[in-house]
């Protein structure tokens, strides 16, 4: 990715220290239980070695995010959030597909994240790209639902 491009009226770029505060907010909003607190984000953007944080903008509002940590060989997806006004249109799957190639750059075999058991639609989403459930970690989340692990083997036959 250049830096950014357009979707719909939607622009994908790279996330900077100016973003958090945005980010933060929806962070705390799309998930109140389990949100970031606003130094982890900061603390993320500063390990530009191992991690790739993107936003999506939509009238110069931030309607989406997320981020990868690549330590090869494993890339992991560390959060992706689209805001519910926006869901459906697309974003989510732009912006996993950017973190898709980004972990591909950085040479790693798999791609791994953690779902929510109870979050039937990022699961789906999940599935469209290839990603299988390998493992449940019980009560992972801070309100004891339970989270699925997916991965995706980057190979060379797989196009996700």
């Amino acid at each position: 990715m250049s830096n950014s491009f357009t979707l719909d009226g939607v622009t994908l770029r790279d996330m900077t220290a100016e973003d958090v505060t945005a980010v933060e907010a929806l962070e705390r909003r799309l998930f109140p239980v389990d949100a970031w607190p606003v130094q982890m984000f900061f603390d993320e953007l500063a390990q530009v070695d191992t991690r790739r944080y993107v936003v999506a903008e939509a009238g110069g509002q931030i309607v989406a995010y997320a981020g990868l940590m690549c330590i090869e060989p494993i890339a992991d997806v560390q959060t992706i959030a689209v805001v519910p006004e926006f869901e459906g249109k697309g974003i989510g799957s732009a912006i996993l597909t950017e973190l898709i190639a980004e972990a591909r750059r950085r040479g790693a075999a798999d791609v791994l994240l953690e779902v929510r058991a109870d979050n039937p639609r990022a699961q789906a989403l999940y599935v469209r790209f290839g990603f299988e459930q390998i493992h449940v970690r019980p009560r992972y989340y801070r309100d004891g639902t339970d989270a699925l692990i997916m991965r995706l083997p980057l190979t060379e036959g797989n196009p996700a």
